[in-house]
């Protein structure tokens, strides 16, 4: 009876260790599968502008379809009106960021907030060293910290299984962009080293509020 049960034992050990095997073969397969991706489409945005500017033409690139958004204002004197759009953005405590999917609703609700937020256009390489560095998911009602196992524990429905993943997801406004954004907890950032720029002001006036566009990238470095 020993003999039998040692001898599952060591069949399902082994078992488990070819579907690690497995499973890591292809977190590294998707990991240069994204690269080559981000890579491509550097290169196209490049050719695009150096044909455009050959044929004395200006290249407009696409709209943005995601944003960073960061609050930097407390909860004082805050509006009821305000208040709640911050609240559905999940941006309840001063120095908090959320990603946010652009369209017209959600220009329009940065729009009434944008007294009390900093946001832009993050690049793929910034989402990526935030969510490495800052990245936390929700696992029922619990904030743990980002790693494969907890991205593949809530999102295996949508065969995603390691943070490549999620960052491919936020950086290209993927099919699967609502749930791995509900999935990531609001990301708590630090003070700017050096502080903030007059908050009351826009940022294209010298101040800090309002969209800063690519120069998201950083404010965010600076809070990380």
């Amino acid at each position: 009876i020993n003999a039998e049960y040692m001898g599952k034992k060591v069949a399902a050990a082994r078992a488990e260790k070819r579907r690690q095997d497995l499973k890591n073969r292809e977190i590294v397969r998707r990991y240069y599968k994204y690269k080559r991706y981000y890579r491509a489409e550097k290169n196209d945005l490049a050719n695009k502008k150096e044909h455009a500017k050959l044929s004395g033409n200006y290249y407009v690139p696409p709209e943005p379809r995601v944003a960073f958004v960061i609050r930097i204002r407390g909860i004082m004197d805050v509006p009821p009106k305000p208040k709640k759009i911050l609240q559905l953005l999940r941006l309840r405590r001063i120095f908090t960021g959320v990603f946010v999917r652009l369209n017209k609703a959600t220009l329009n609700m940065l729009r009434l907030v944008s007294t009390y937020i900093a946001w832009g256009y993050p690049s793929q390489k910034m989402i990526s060293k935030l969510i490495y560095k800052r990245g936390h998911g929700k696992v029922g009602n619990n904030r743990k910290k980002l790693d494969n196992e907890v991205v593949e524990k809530v999102l295996k429905k949508q065969k995603l299984i390691c943070i490549e993943d999620v960052i491919y997801q936020i950086a290209t406004c993927g099919k699967h962009f609502r749930e791995v954004n509900r999935f990531l907890w609001p990301f708590r950032m630090t003070s700017p080293a050096g502080g903030l720029k007059p908050k009351r002001k826009h940022f294209i006036e010298g101040g800090s509020f309002g969209n800063r566009e690519e120069y998201i990238d950083k404010l965010m470095q600076k809070m990380m």
